[in-house]
């Protein structure tokens, strides 16, 4: 496949240049932060948790291999959300270390940077696949029913909208996903490919919170992927689904000297549209 320039590209000291060092000192530097939260996702299940401006949250791999969904909201406005599309076009299908998950529009700007992946050495197999997918989107029932004319209620969507419901929050609310510890691609059909999970116990990928932050994670009931989900040697996957870990991380201030929460695109609006004065006004 040819090298190609990517689309978009970062100009110096615009949000897509990074600065690296600052974020390297966030993830290497353990003894500045102190556990605030711990959680853990069961099988099957979803959790939500919040985040505040500042500070770093992993989500884990228990006990070995197991893919896990990702949703973020801003804490103030569930408007703002994450935005999957968005966010592969301005940095990669796949992300890793220094990659930022962007907010949808009208708002447009990093919602976390992620600071340490212990998958990073994965890199690209043999057939293409890579880790920590933005390609697809979350398992739902309304394709389980589509497909295989069964109705399942945990799928990763189902999971999601019962993990966000305690905070006001509805199945509308929730959006296409990171896919944590997912290896997937395109075969030469351009069709979307899943793979096994390479994780293994206590592999991790940690965020920077930009903003104060909700977030929702589903342990998918695919497991680890390592079992047909579809077709004429699909069965069910439960012996192959394990728990995920979430933790939350204050960070010591000094750390932070110099940052500051991205504000939202400086877009004025209009959009090229003119609305007419009132008749009373005319």
């Amino acid at each position: 496949m040819a090298n190609v320039a990517p689309a978009y590209q970062a100009a110096k000291g615009s949000p897509l240049d990074v600065d690296r060092a600052f974020y390297q000192r966030i993830a290497q530097e353990q003894g500045s932060r102190r556990l605030i939260e711990r959680l853990v996702v069961p099988i099957r299940s979803g959790r939500a948790w919040r985040v505040p401006a500042g500070h770093v949250f992993r989500i884990l791999t228990i006990d070995g291999p197991q893919v896990g969904d990702l949703n973020i909201w801003n804490a103030h406005n569930p408007r703002e959300r994450m935005w999957a599309s968005r966010s592969r076009q301005l940095q990669a299908a796949h992300v890793s270390t220094f990659d930022r998950l962007w907010s949808n529009l009208p708002y447009l700007r990093p919602l976390v940077t992620i600071t340490a992946d212990t998958l990073a050495g994965y890199g690209v197999d043999e057939v293409g696949g890579r880790v920590h997918d933005l390609l697809g989107t979350r398992c739902d029932p309304y394709v389980n029913r589509l497909l295989m004319d069964v109705d399942f209620d945990f799928h990763c969507h189902s999971n999601l909208v019962r993990a966000v419901a305690p905070y006001g929050l509805t199945e509308f609310d929730v959006h296409d996903v990171l896919n944590v510890f997912q290896v997937t691609g395109l075969n030469s059909d351009d069709r979307y490919f899943m793979r096994a999970c390479p994780a293994k116990p206590g592999d991790y990928l940690e965020f920077f919170a930009e903003i104060d932050l909700l977030c929702a994670i589903s342990a998918c009931p695919g497991g680890d992927l390592s079992v047909p989900l579809w077709g004429p040697d699909a069965r069910d996957p439960i012996d192959v689904c394990r728990p995920l870990g979430v933790e939350v991380y204050a960070v010591d201030a000094p750390l932070l000297a110099g940052w500051k929460p991205p504000e939202v695109a400086a877009y004025a609006g209009g959009h090229g549209l003119h609305v007419a004065k009132p008749a009373w006004e005319r």
